[in-house]
Order: C-alpha cells, then sequence, then structure tokens
C-alpha cells in the first residue's frame, strides 16, 4: 500500500510523525505536509505565487504552502506512484461539527476524495499540546484498514476524532454525523503600542451542541468519532422548497 500523509499543524508536529510512524506497518509511507503551522486555512489553494518543496529526508517534503497544495504536490508531481489512501493529521485539537468547514486537516482529505483517492481526517481531541498520539495513530490504522478492505462510498471521506486517552481507555468507535456548534463572539479587539488598532479571531466562548448520535457526543463519553463526510453541499431537502420560488 503507497500513503500519502499530510496535515495542518506542519511537518515538524508530533501528531503527523505518531501517524506516519503507525501507517510504516501498512506499506510505503510518503510524508508532504506545511513547512509550518497551517491551522484554519480551510481548502485554500496557493494560486498567486509559486510554491517551494524543502526535501528533509527519504520521503519526507516540506511544503510552503497549504494541506490542500500538500496533497497537490504530492499526488500530481513528488509520489511516483498514486497513492492508495490520503491521511490528513493527526491535528492537535478536535476537528467536530462546523469546525470542518474551517479545517485544513480536513480539506486536505477533501483534496485527495477531489481526485478520486480514498482519505481520512484524523484529530485529537485535546484542548493542550495532546498526549496520546500514538494511541490515536493506531486507531486511525485500524479504520484504514477498514477502508482497503470495504473501500469508501462514492465522494466520501472520513473526518475522525480521537479522544487523548490511552489505547486501554478509548472505548470502541461510533459512526455518527456531523453535529452543531453555536458561535460567541469572536472578535477581539486590541491596541498597539503606537496607538494603531489590532484584532484577533477567536474570542468569545462557543459550545457544542449534545445531541445523540454526533461526532461530539461520542468523543465527549470517550468514543472515537467516525464521520463520514461529502463534498456535496447541496440541501437537497430544499430543492422542492426553492423551486416554489418564482426566480425570473
Amino acid at each position: 500500500m503507497n500513503i500519502l500523509v499530510t496535515n495542518d499543524d506542519g511537518i515538524h508536529a508530533p501528531g503527523i510523525r505518531a501517524l506516519s510512524a503507525a501507517f510504516s506497518s501498512l506499506g510505503t509511507v510518503t510524508v508532504v505536509a506545511p513547512d509550518r503551522e497551517r491551522s484554519a486555512v480551510g481548502h485554500a489553494l496557493t494560486l498567486h505565487h509559486p510554491l517551494r518543496v524543502f526535501p528533509l529526508q527519504e520521503r519526507q517534503f516540506a511544503v510552503d504552502g497549504t494541506p490542500t497544495d500538500c496533497v497537490n504536490l504530492g499526488i500530481n508531481h513528488l509520489l511516483t506512484v498514486k497513492p492508495d489512501i490520503v491521511v490528513s493529521g493527526i491535528n492537535r485539537g478536535a476537528n467536530l461539527a462546523d469546525d470542518v468547514t474551517y479545517s485544513g486537516t480536513v480539506s486536505a482529505a477533501l483534496e485527495a476524495t477531489l481526485m478520486g483517492i480514498p482519505a481520512m481526517a484524523v484529530s485529537l481531541v485535546t484542548l493542550s499540546s495532546g498526549t496520546h498520539y500514538d494511541a490515536a495513530a493506531a486507531a486511525a490504522v485500524r479504520i484504514a484498514t477498514s477502508i482497503a478492505s470495504f473501500g469508501l462510498p462514492p465522494d466520501t471521506f472520513l473526518n475522525v476524532n480521537v479522544p487523548d486517552l490511552p489505547a486501554s481507555e478509548l472505548r470502541c468507535p461510533l459512526v455518527t454525523c456531523q453535529g452543531k456548534r453555536r458561535y460567541g463572539g469572536s472578535i477581539v479587539a486590541k491596541t498597539d503600542p503606537r496607538g494603531g488598532s489590532y484584532y484577533w479571531i477567536g474570542g468569545g466562548e462557543s459550545d457544542f451542541l449534545d445531541q445523540e448520535g454526533t461526532d461530539y457526543h461520542a468523543v465527549a463519553r470517550g468514543h472515537i468519532s467516525v464521520t463520514p463526510l461529502h463534498f456535496d453541499m447541496t440541501n437537497h431537502r430544499s430543492l422542492e422548497i426553492l423551486s416554489r420560488w418564482q426566480l425570473s
């Protein structure tokens, strides 16, 4: 099996080291990842300046671009064969509910899916630097083995969230749906020493809705959450309603 590993925390992050080491048991691993942290860049693709690739060691490449750039470069240029699977992570911190729309980790898996390659995103649910990356990596290998055995539905990839717990304390994986999150105020305004204004995005409180069957509900109880995501964002239930509108 040929495996492409990427992330959005940067090529030196502990999560990607644990992931690439664990997946070496399944086949040949090539790491193509950003040269620095690129969290919350979503599905950004670099179009207006050239990208540079820095070989670090055999089958490890740092890219001065986004996770989506890394997947494109890996598949279309750096790998000599098409990967059998693309694995993105292990992200430091959860990618749950509506947060998946911001996630570079999730978007890397999305990009691979757009290119017709099975993919999964893996995140460690932690509010700190994270401890149990090896346990999360082992869980990811087991899930990838199932992907290899059974395949994925068309145009679908997996978003996996693993609680930051020892392997012995992790509860069984649950197939979940994407949850919901209530976002609070998210702008913190400051003044620099010269009197100019600057802003931080990300302040304020927000809450996940603890709804049964969702990704958050599962990980809050120690389960590994496995959520199938689809890049068709059409609200199919609204098609009939909107068809009654007089849009002409």
